[in-house]
């Protein structure tokens, strides 16, 4: 079976979001039998990345499965929508990092899936920077 092709786009193509902004877009999968399809979550979360222990947490989540939606298939055009929340912002840190992302997973009948994530900002924090010793 080969690999998915599992778009996502954000509404008007943009990267940078402000909290209270409805952040909008559209997802679908491609290259697969409509049949070997068992499954598709979309997430909208945040996560960290650097020293310490890394977090995550899921803003908005769906689950969709090959029974649930008799009428339209998995694989067609999706569209989603939130609110997106007053924080985390986004921040490039030294140290710490927090990411803002749309990420859908695809599960196929005999167990395998697939992740595709579309990175956003939320928020504009400007960089941080390391201070000359």
């Amino acid at each position: 079976m080969p690999d998915p092709l599992i778009s996502v786009l954000l509404d008007d193509n943009r990267l940078v979001y402000q909290p209270g902004e409805p952040l909008r877009g559209e997802y679908r999968i491609d290259g697969l039998d409509p049949a070997d399809l068992k499954a598709i979550e979309l997430s909208v979360l945040w996560y960290t990345e650097g020293k310490g222990d890394e977090d995550l947490a899921v803003h908005y989540f769906e689950r969709l499965t090959d029974d649930a939606e008799p009428d339209q298939p998995l694989h067609e055009l999706r569209r989603f929508q939130t609110v997106l929340p007053n924080s985390p912002l986004s921040y490039e840190g030294v140290l710490v990092k927090v990411r803002w992302c749309v990420r859908v997973r695809v599960f196929v009948h005999g167990g395998k899936s697939f992740v595709v994530e579309r990175g956003f900002q939320l928020g504009e924090i400007p960089y941080a920077q390391t201070v000359p010793s």
